[in-house]
């Protein structure tokens, strides 16, 4: 067998040292990738909570943070009064007081108010003869709206919510009155009797 010279490779340590360890070059662009899918998935994230809060509450409303000078506005409706329709009630009891010195007004009106399909109970002096404005005086807001039918019959004149009347509905005629039943009436001392429900003064 042949013999062959030894030399310094021919001498190995009982346990050799790890040299080193080859590790392969890092790809470029590797961080920027991880950024991107860690924005991606944030992004999902959002848009699906936002979707499930959309359809558990369909209130929410996005509103552009830019409009009115940077500040979200949002205009509350005001509710409209629906206005109340004057009607003809021939159940309520009216009555009609003459608050001026025109003999025979409270009569004369009365019966025009008949002819309209009111119900006159009383005609009768007030207990003053300078009532300045002509009023129908409603004891209960539900006669609102006959208040203002009867205040139409009589050519518009106003109406006020009043507890000083026993009658659902009291006209006090005034000396500004010139509506229906006044034609051909003079001021003279009136001779009607007075009534036990004439205005307070």
């Amino acid at each position: 067998m042949a013999q062959y010279t030894h030399d310094s490779f021919d001498r190995l340590p009982e346990r050799p040292a790890r040299v080193g360890a080859h590790r392969g070059p890092r790809p470029r662009g590797r961080g920027w990738m991880v950024f991107a899918w860690a924005a991606l998935a944030t992004v999902v994230l959002v848009g699906l909570g936002i979707g499930y809060l959309a359809v558990i509450n369909n209130n929410i409303q996005f509103t552009d943070a830019f409009a009115g000078g940077g500040a979200a506005a949002t205009a509350t409706p005001t509710p409209t009064e629906e206005p109340i329709t004057p009607i003809v009630d021939g159940t309520l009891a009216v009555t009609v007081l003459n608050g001026t010195e025109v003999a025979g007004l409270a009569g004369a009106v009365g019966q025009v108010a008949v002819g309209a399909g009111w119900n006159v109970a009383t005609t009768a002096n007030a207990s003053t003869t300078d009532f300045a404005t002509t009023t129908v005086f409603y004891s209960d807001p539900v006669n609102e709206a006959a208040a203002l039918g009867l205040a139409q019959t009589l050519g518009g004149v106003p109406t006020e919510l009043s507890t000083s009347f026993d009658a659902a509905l009291t006209v006090v005629l005034g000396t500004d009155y010139t509506g229906p039943g006044s034609e051909g009436l003079v001021e003279t001392p009136v001779d009607e009797a007075p009534a036990e429900d004439a205005p307070a003064e």
